[in-house]
């Protein structure tokens, strides 16, 4: 009993640490500046604009943990067909790219409070297309949701000037896309959990492997792999900022691993959405992202949405329990991907 509290704190305090820092990392990168060079709008110091290059960063560091993983615990051979993981893989993405984008437009709270809303488009998704039926009670946990993103994310027009406005507006449309693209990817996980049940560490590695695939294509594409390189070597410490972003994004996997194989995914959903929370106060506090009366309750009846359905919303029948602890693996060892 000693050694589960003992593991149940170590991965809790891990996620929370990993994944903190993991957030002012990626808010300093995508939002600072790098150098003191004065530049064509009077401001100083350069922008860091990458994001497939920052994106193939993560997904190549987080296959080598995929891979690391199956030679600890091998797994049965996987015959999900390659074309679900590249359509899975391309839709995983364009969420994350658009993600990160996002970030050069609008505050990291908004980010991570429009990305705590993929139930919403998860829940569309399966109506529509997949056919799926739900309970009244997760309509109302979803519609909570909703509520609370509309109040977060809309903004009095008498507060913000024109230009400011229609920036931040070019964030949320990004942050919508995401979302969008979030959705498609489950639904495609779907399809294969349906198909060929995949282990989480199977999935994990060959998605990130198609995705820094695909990656590399558009880098070389569209020329901004030279650029990145050229962009590093005037900023050194840009590759001190990426190897700390990538070292806690795989300690942070290892956590939420050891935390699903011990606890469940639902264990791991709480702290990884109180984490959310802590975040989005982290970045109040310390990175002056102010947030008005209305953002604070918006951001309140997200989290609380999301804590009802965890609780209230999740109870398989007794004769799924088996296939549902199995899915339980995939989600889990995939929400690193859902910050």
């Amino acid at each position: 009993m000693t050694n589960n509290k003992q593991t149940l704190v170590i991965s809790a305090v891990g996620i929370f640490v990993c994944y903190f820092y993991f957030a002012i990392l990626q808010e300093k990168i995508t939002r600072g500046r790098y150098g003191d060079e004065l530049q064509d709008d009077g401001s100083r110091g350069e922008r860091f604009t990458y994001m497939l290059a920052l994106v193939g960063v993560q997904c190549v560091c987080n296959w080598v943990f995929a891979k690391a993983l199956l030679m600890i615990t091998p797994q049965p051979e996987d015959g999900t067909p390659k074309a679900y993981y590249a359509s899975s893989a391309l839709t995983y993405l364009l969420a994350m790219i658009s993600s990160n984008m996002a970030l050069r437009w609008v505050a990291y709270p908004m980010q991570v409070v429009a990305k705590a809303a993929k139930p919403i488009p998860v829940m569309l998704l399966g109506v529509l297309v997949g056919r799926k039926s739900y309970p009244m009670q997760k309509y109302l946990f979803v519609l909570l949701i909703v509520v609370g993103v509309v109040l977060f994310m809309f903004k009095d027009s008498k507060a913000t000037t024109g230009a400011v406005l229609e920036h931040e507006t070019i964030g949320q449309l990004l942050l919508i896309m995401s979302l969008s693209m979030d959705g498609l990817t489950g639904a495609i996980q779907e399809r294969m959990r349906a198909h060929s049940a995949p282990s989480a560490q199977h999935m994990m590695l060959a998605m990130n492997g198609w995705s820094a695939m695909i990656v590399s294509v558009g880098l070389l594409v569209t020329g901004e792999g030279k650029a990145f390189v050229l962009f590093a070597l005037r900023h050194p410490e840009l590759f001190t900022h990426l190897t700390l972003l990538a070292l806690t994004g795989a300690l942070g996997q290892l956590f939420i691993f050891m935390m699903v194989s011990s606890f469940g995914a639902l264990a791991c959903s709480v702290v990884t959405t109180t984490r959310k929370f802590f975040t989005v106060l982290f970045s109040v506090l310390f990175f002056g992202n102010a947030l008005s009366g209305r953002q604070w309750v918006g951001a309140v009846l997200v989290f609380c949405g999301l804590f009802a359905d965890m609780f209230f919303g999740r109870k398989p029948a007794p004769a799924k329990e088996k296939l549902q602890k199995q899915k339980d693996k995939s989600e889990g060892e995939l929400l690193e991907a859902k910050r």
